[in-house]
């Protein structure tokens, strides 16, 4: 029996000794190895069990070839060269450029974007686009909920694909855990394509549960995309109940807060191309149709949609815009607007939306403003966040007043106090729970998308943004922000970080090396 016992130690030590090398064999970020090294050295058993599932890297792995990849990047090519008197701008010429070497993010001119600030007004219009669609409806959504909201929209689907409308829908296994199968099983009966997400199943639950597709993309005809932070489901219009501390009868309901797109131009085309990767990726069947890919573009460089543009006397002219929540007009931008829409996922060689975020940081000139439900910035991006303050630059972030994830609130505020003492202003959003994922800086671009600015968002998740290059675009967020900032409160008018308890910083301290797996 005794001998029992040392054979298993010594393949204990054997598995932590190989896990060791593995770590040290992928040449990370020193402090990241020793990391690993002091949990795999300090916590028997728990520390394998957690480099497992958490910490293999999984960047070098090639899931998707090469060239099933160029197959899937070559129509929307083919409509990036057609594209007349594509002038980037200079000021982020380098940076659509990082984006377009490294990730095949073209960009594309001659949009028209829509921007809603609530689910009333994202979900009316996509209902309202779902009934419009002639030859295809693609929705790729990190949660799609079986509730009264997830339903209408299963319900509207599955009338289209009875009018013999190709309607193909990805979802995410993880975000999708408490979702019966038999909500899936009722749209795939009904002729609907529908695939999880690197589905996380017992024997094979390995540390595919780390890697999640947290990207919202809609695109319709190929004409019609959207993309943003908001996930298919209820609490985006009701908000989420929430138990009292005494879990009282009555139940309170947190207003949820989030940003989406809609996008017509050529845009549209990254959006498509981003979920025809990922449709490759789940059902493993190449889509690269012209039909996919159908021309955009009218006289005068507008988009002309059955319904919506008419012609008077040689002149294109379109149905009054959109209303946002906060009853500004909501409605189109100029040909000039030039969008990129970028993804990243834990598979691409490079960290794309976080170098992004670095050098929008690093090459602003006045402010550089952010929403992020969460906030426990990579290193990289926590000193490019300080030294941008430094210069004086005047950067922004605003964070929820209270996360839906106590760990996460915890962990972050070693980091706002180490960017407070840099300079960088704290706004905390009261109004309910702020779920948007926007960045707007000096009145010439922005970005909107499913990216938040933590360790899982640009590590270990896919994700997906809409980069975009336009004076007026950039000045209708900066006016959404302000909004925001309305509801929201400086963190020096809560409370003084530099005088806390001791045993409260040594928690939030404590929590934080947690911050790579949150």
């Amino acid at each position: 029996m005794i001998y029992i016992h040392w054979l298993l130690l010594a393949i204990y030590v054997l598995a932590v000794v190989g896990t060791m090398i593995t770590v040290l064999m992928d040449n990370r970020q020193p402090a990241k190895t020793m990391a690993w090294m002091l949990v795999l050295v300090f916590l028997p058993l728990v520390g394998i069990i957690l480099y497992f599932f958490f910490g293999q890297n999984t960047r070098k792995e090639k899931m998707i070839s090469q060239n099933s990849l160029d197959q899937l990047t070559k129509r929307s090519m083919l409509e990036f060269a057609e594209q007349k008197n594509l002038v980037l701008p200079q000021q982020h010429e380098k940076l659509i450029k990082l984006f377009a070497s490294q990730n095949w993010a073209l960009p594309f001119k001659d949009n028209e974007i829509d921007i809603y600030t609530d689910g009333y007004q994202f979900f009316h219009a996509l209902l309202r686009d779902i009934a419009k669609a002639k030859h295809h409806i693609h929705i790729d959504s990190y949660i799609f909920n079986d509730d009264e909201l997830g339903n209408m929209i299963a319900d509207a689907l599955i009338d289209k694909a009875k009018e013999h409308v190709e309607v193909r829908v990805i979802y995410d296994d993880v975000g999708c855990w408490d979702v019966k199968g038999s909500f899936f099983e009722r749209m795939r009966d009904a002729g609907i394509e529908v695939h999880g997400f690197m589905p996380v199943k017992f024997p094979a639950f390995t540390s595919k549960v780390n890697y999640r597709n947290h990207r919202k993309l809609c695109v319709i005809d190929g004409k019609i995309g959207f993309i943003g932070g908001m996930n298919i489901a209820t609490r985006y219009v009701r908000g989420k109940k929430k138990r009292s501390k005494r879990q009282e009868a009555g139940s309170k309901r947190v207003l949820w807060r989030d940003t989406h797109l809609r996008i017509q131009g050529g845009g549209v085309y990254g959006i498509q191309r981003a979920f025809l990767v990922d449709w490759y990726f789940v059902d493993r069947t190449l889509i690269s149709d012209h039909s996919y890919y159908p021309p955009i573009l009218e006289e005068g460089g507008r988009t002309k949609e059955e319904g919506e543009w008419t012609k008077d006397e040689g002149e294109w002219t379109k149905e009054e815009p959109t209303v946002g929540a906060y009853g500004e007009s909501q409605g189109s931008m100029g040909s000039d607007c030039i969008v990129q829409i970028v993804t990243s996922s834990p598979i691409s060689e490079w960290p794309d939306i976080m170098q992004g975020y670095i050098r929008i940081l690093l090459e602003a000139k006045k402010y550089v403003y952010i929403e992020t439900p969460y906030f426990l910035p990579t290193e990289p991006v926590l000193l490019a966040m300080r030294t941008a303050a430094l210069t004086g630059v005047d950067v922004r972030v605003m964070i929820p007043y209270k996360t839906d994830a106590k760990l996460v609130e915890w962990a972050s505020r070693s980091y706002v106090h180490e960017v407070v003492s840099a300079g960088v202003k704290i706004y905390l959003y009261q109004k309910g729970f702020n779920h948007s994922k926007l960045l707007v800086s000096d009145d010439s671009m922005c970005t909107v998308g499913s990216s938040n600015v933590d360790f899982r968002s640009f590590e270990n998740n896919f994700e997906g943004n809409a980069f975009i290059y336009d004076r007026d675009m950039a000045l209708r967020m900066k006016e959404v922000y302000m909004n925001d900032v309305k509801d929201s409160v400086l963190l020096d008018d809560v409370e003084n970080l530099d005088h806390r308890p001791f045993l409260k910083r040594l928690w939030e301290s404590l929590v934080r090396l947690l911050s790579p797996l949150l």
